[in-house]
């Protein structure tokens, strides 16, 4: 992760905007005095929080869990042809 000044940061604020929002890659942004903080994109904001309430939820890993073991033991649910053109015909 990169890092810059405030002072920085505030002088080129659209080209980092810009880079940030392209490149999906955070941006550190260091002060003197005070905490740092990192700037993402929206959808990088919000594909963090998707992935912190899979994590969180401890039924869904559960069940996850569960279909993974049935998919190596090819034991789980096997859909139908019909079903699979479905799926595949979208």
């Amino acid at each position: 992760m990169d890092s810059v000044s405030v002072n920085k940061f505030r002088d080129n604020l659209k080209s980092f905007v810009e880079q940030i929002v392209a490149t999906h890659v955070p941006l550190k942004v260091t002060r003197r005095v005070g905490e740092d903080f990192i700037v993402i994109s929206a959808e990088d904001w919000e594909r963090e929080q998707e992935t912190l309430y899979v994590l969180q939820n401890t039924s869904l890993i559960a069940q996850i869990a569960d279909s993974l073991e049935t998919h190596i033991k090819k034991s789980g649910y096997k859909p139908s042809k019909e079903e699979l053109s479905e799926i595949t015909d979208l």
